[in-house]
């Protein structure tokens, strides 16, 4: 069992421990500052000093006999007994103390305000979240829940640590007891807003967590999870958005507070041309079907039409082999285009006696490629052009 110096200290950084246990897997100490993986916050890192080794602590995990581990970078020759020193990454250490204390005020607001309790907390590079029990949330609930927080932040409230028995904890109305019983429960408190079991790193008073940003809501299997942010992360958080807001409004050559109807009206714009495209190319497509049904004479008693299209689309020739069939009685219409991705469509007028899947397959079989479709209309992506000419005219042949 490693004494855990943490659970008492959070803001000691370095320390002095006696080696128990050295492997290819890491190091064993007698006692350490280094915060294991658990409940939600990760681990620290940092480095151990071993004679005139400096060794880089890269993860810490807990055992299930209780010592701790230390992961290292490089696998090091370690003597048992040995004496070693250890230093936290200080910058890493208050990031996660501002992180996991910022979550217990924040988790506190949503009780306080809303009875919507927190049923699990995830620690992440950039942001953590808390996953709510819930069958909703609204926006307002989530501004009143930040305020309040930042409300305790900005009070300072001292946060103290304390070990009671399972017994004791159980009348002290922590907001959430854990699931596992323990002989002693270790008690983040702050005061006179949250008291809850935890074995995390946490700040002594709550104006070090700095400030609380929530950022993002969404539905969630188990009720609704909120991203957030705290402290310093907070800051940087804020110092990106609103350099993505001031590139965005200087693309509108607006202000920052302009950009969302900037953005709709963008939008609309859009679609109000993607819907005139639609109507051109509808139209263009209709002249080109009747210029081709004008030229093409038949081949007994239907029209087989075969192009092959270096500058347009997909979209177009589908919508070309469409006009084709609905404007002559007896048509057929065997389109190709090389512009970007390849396409096939083949297209038959109503009541025709050939099937346009089956002869997208046999195409396709000796282009490659996937594709299929009805007995009047089918499509397909040819995985090779060389042959494509020789394909469509064999089709053709066939159709006449």
């Amino acid at each position: 069992m490693t004494e855990r110096l943490y659970y008492h200290d959070a803001f000691l950084y370095d320390f002095d421990a006696t080696v128990l246990e050295a492997s290819a897997a890491g190091i064993v100490l007698d006692r350490t500052a280094f915060y294991p993986t658990s409940g939600g916050q990760v681990f620290d890192t940092g480095w151990i000093h071993i004679a005139d080794r400096k060794l880089r602590v890269t993860e810490v995990a807990e055992r299930e006999d209780g010592s701790i581990l230390h992961v290292l970078e490089t696998p090091a020759d370690v003597s048992t007994g040995a004496s070693a020193h250890g230093s936290i990454d200080v910058d890493r250490r208050r990031d996660h103390m501002q992180q996991h204390s910022g979550q217990h005020v924040l988790s506190a607001a949503f009780v306080r305000l809303f009875n919507m309790p927190t049923v699990s907390f995830h620690m992440g590079a950039d942001y953590c979240s808390i996953d709510l029990e819930s069958k909703g949330l609204t926006q307002q609930q989530v501004e009143a829940a930040e305020a309040l927080a930042n409300d305790v932040i900005m009070q300072n409230r001292p946060v103290d640590i304390r070990f009671v028995s399972q017994e004791e904890a159980k009348g002290l109305g922590l907001r959430k007891l854990p699931p596992v019983e323990k002989d002693q429960l270790r008690l983040i408190d702050i005061r006179d807003f949250d008291l809850t079991a935890c074995g995390g790193t946490h700040v002594t008073g709550t104006g070090q967590i700095g400030c609380i940003l929530l950022r993002k809501t969404e539905k969630v299997k188990q009720g609704w999870r909120v991203e957030f942010v705290c402290g310093k992360r907070a800051i940087t958080t804020a110092r990106r958005d609103y350099a993505t807001l001031t590139e965005s409004a200087g693309l509108f050559s607006s202000h920052i507070s302009e950009v969302p109807p900037q953005i709709r009206k963008a939008q609309d714009e859009l679609r109000a041309s993607r819907k005139e495209r639609e109507r051109v190319l509808e139209e263009l497509a209709d002249v080109y079907a009747a210029k081709l049904l004008a030229e093409t004479s038949p081949s007994g008693a239907r029209k087989v039409i075969v192009r092959t299209y270096e500058d347009r689309d997909l979209a177009f020739i589908k919508l070309l082999a469409q006009r084709i069939t609905r404007q002559g009685e007896n048509a057929i219409a065997l389109l190709a285009t090389t512009s970007g991705q390849p396409a096939l469509v083949f297209a038959a007028s109503p009541n025709q006696p050939f099937d346009m899947g089956a002869l997208m397959k046999e195409a396709l079989a000796r282009l490659g490629g996937r594709g299929g479709g009805s007995k009047d209309m089918a499509q397909g992506g040819p995985q090779q052009l060389e042959g494509l000419s020789a394909v469509l005219a064999d089709l053709q042949q066939k159709l006449v």
